[in-house]
């Protein structure tokens, strides 16, 4: 069990799905990944649960308010930053687009969203008292993210450049992100026919201790597979829709990385 008090500049830290009913989604991840949810008051009327797995906080699940019955349902993936107004000055030079300005949590953290170029979304937080996940490359936590992109060169090069990442292909096409000296996701650039399907997107991964008894769960569940169980160069992963069509990943790892803060 790798457990996180604090994470650094550059680092995925959080993860939350916002959803059109917060209660199936989740009775469905709490039966696919051992989750119990926590109500939680975000002060803006809009239903939140902090999802937990023994005792620690690992993801959330937000409902979409009355109107927005046309968003999809969707994964966000965040990253921390020690100074939010510093980041996104950095972010609009490199060429992404501030999509919601920064807005305040409750304990007086700040959260914002951005565009890449590509137009792949992702979140910053910049945390107070609220950290993110406090359980990683864990059963039933986070473990990985990658970015889906239709132009390798010009989403490696804005990531470089915004979060001092460094990115290292793996001659078959996948390449690496490190933070720090610490593996910290993934690019993998869509071919013509993902283009058709779909745009460029953060996809979450969350550990499984079993992937083939995952895959059972999902299918059970109401959750739909993209495509089966199969190996990867850390161990074995799946893509999957869950009831309400949001895509997410589960993954076996061969050996998880060890958490050091």
């Amino acid at each position: 069990m790798f457990t996180v008090s604090r994470y650094p500049h550059g680092c995925f830290s959080w993860v939350d799905l916002v959803t059109h009913d917060a209660d199936a989604a989740a009775a469905f991840y709490g039966g696919v990944l051992g989750w119990e949810k926590q109500a939680f008051e975000t002060g803006y009327g809009m239903k939140y649960y902090m999802m937990r797995r023994d005792g620690h906080i690992v993801a959330g699940i937000a409902e979409l308010p009355a109107g927005m019955e046309d968003s999809p349902a969707r994964w966000n993936s965040y990253v921390k930053v020690d100074d939010m107004a510093a980041q996104l000055e950095l972010i609009e030079a490199a060429g992404g687009q501030i999509i919601q300005p920064p807005f305040p949590a409750p304990d007086g953290s700040l959260a914002a969203v951005i565009h890449d170029p590509d137009g792949a979304a992702l979140c910053l937080l910049q945390p107070k008292e609220f950290i993110g996940a406090t359980l990683v490359n864990t059963p039933g936590a986070l473990c990985w993210n990658d970015v889906y992109t239709r132009d390798a060169a010009l989403t490696r090069g804005f990531y470089e450049r915004i979060f001092g990442w460094e990115c290292q292909e793996d001659g078959q096409g996948y390449f690496r992100f490190t933070n720090q000296g610490r593996n910290n996701g993934g690019m993998l650039p869509m071919d013509e026919e993902m283009q058709e399907h779909y745009q460029p997107w953060w996809m979450v991964y969350f550990s499984v201790a079993d992937i083939d008894a995952a895959a059972e769960r999902v299918e059970q569940l109401g959750g739909q597979l993209d495509f089966p169980p199969q190996p990867a160069e850390a161990g074995r992963f799946f893509v999957f829709r869950d009831p309400q069509g949001a895509p997410c990943s589960l993954f076996q790892l061969n050996e998880p990385e060890p958490w050091v803060g």
